[in-house]
């Protein structure tokens, strides 16, 4: 009686899969990684429990010195109108772009008002950028 098995366990296995797999996270890491820009400048931000995520941004930052800076660049206060209005046009949707306001702890809160003021006269969304808190 010739009965033979039909079912074979085939004891080579194939890495192209696998390989893919790996590939596809590599790209996804790579591509995702520079979507994260930190803030050139070291800023002691204030904390928060809420977490909001931005495409589109200006950056605005005020140190404790009360030096005013839109993205790397230092401006006086009576440029900073101008200054904001140049980098949203560089932008590709200055429409749909959000300016973040970076300031320290210690910055007067005047400061931070009269800077909103600015952004709401030029109809742009502004957010007030904090830490996270940790629990």
């Amino acid at each position: 009686m010739g009965l033979q098995s039909s079912n074979k366990i085939n004891p080579n296995f194939s890495m192209s899969s696998l390989t893919d797999i790996i590939f596809l996270l590599l790209i996804f890491f790579m591509l995702t990684s520079t979507f994260v820009t930190p803030n050139g400048l070291n800023l002691l931000l204030p904390s928060s429990n809420s977490q909001t995520m931005v495409q589109g941004k200006v950056s605005v930052s005020i140190t404790q010195n009360l030096e005013y800076y839109v993205g790397q660049e230092q401006v006086t206060f009576d440029d900073l109108k101008g200054a904001i209005q140049a980098a949203l046009a560089e932008m590709d949707d200055p429409k749909n772009t959000t300016v973040v306001l970076n300031a320290e702890k210690t910055v007067p809160i005047d400061e931070v008002v009269q800077i909103m003021n600015i952004a709401n006269e030029m109809n742009v969304r502004m957010l007030l950028a904090t830490n996270p808190t940790e629990e």
